[in-house]
C-alpha cells in the first residue's frame, strides 16, 4: 500500500499530537512498521516519543520491607523458662525462686540436642 499526500499530513498530525506509531497504524491503515518506517524516513526516530510529548518523571521512594517481629529482636533476647508446677507437701509457705531465664541461643542449643535425641 502507497503513502498518499493525505496519509502523511495525517502521520504528521497524529505523532505530533502524541499518538504512537501503533495507534497511527491502526487509524490509517497501515502496519506499525510501515508507520515507523515512514516516520524514520520523514526524520523522526522510532524509539523517541514525539516532540510534544513532555513526560513528568517522579523519583518513587524506595520501599524497606518490614522486619518480622521475631527478627527485629536482637539475637540474645531473654526468654524466660516456663513454670513446673511442684506437688505441695507441706503447709508451709514456700518462696518462689526465681526462674532462670535463656538467651535464644540457649533455646536453640536446646532445641537442635531434642532433635537430634528423637531420631
Amino acid at each position: 500500500m502507497s503513502w498518499d499526500a493525505n496519509d502523511v499530513a495525517l502521520l504528521k498530525q497524529l505523532w505530533a499530537e502524541g499518538h504512537s506509531a501503533g495507534q497511527i497504524a491502526s487509524r490509517l491503515g497501515h502496519s506499525r512498521n510501515a508507520v515507523s518506517a515512514k516516520l524514520k524516513r520523514l526524520g523522526h526516530k522510532r524509539d523517541h516519543k514525539p516532540p510534544t510529548a513532555s513526560p513528568k518523571i517522579v523519583s518513587v521512594p524506595t520501599r524497606r520491607p518490614k522486619l518480622a517481629a521475631a527478627c527485629a529482636r536482637s539475637v540474645d533476647m531473654v526468654v524466660s523458662k516456663p513454670k513446673l508446677s511442684k506437688p505441695k507437701t507441706s503447709k508451709a509457705k514456700t518462696v518462689a525462686q526465681p526462674t532462670r531465664e535463656f538467651t535464644k541461643r540457649e533455646l536453640y542449643a536446646m532445641l537442635a540436642d531434642a532433635v537430634r535425641n528423637t531420631g
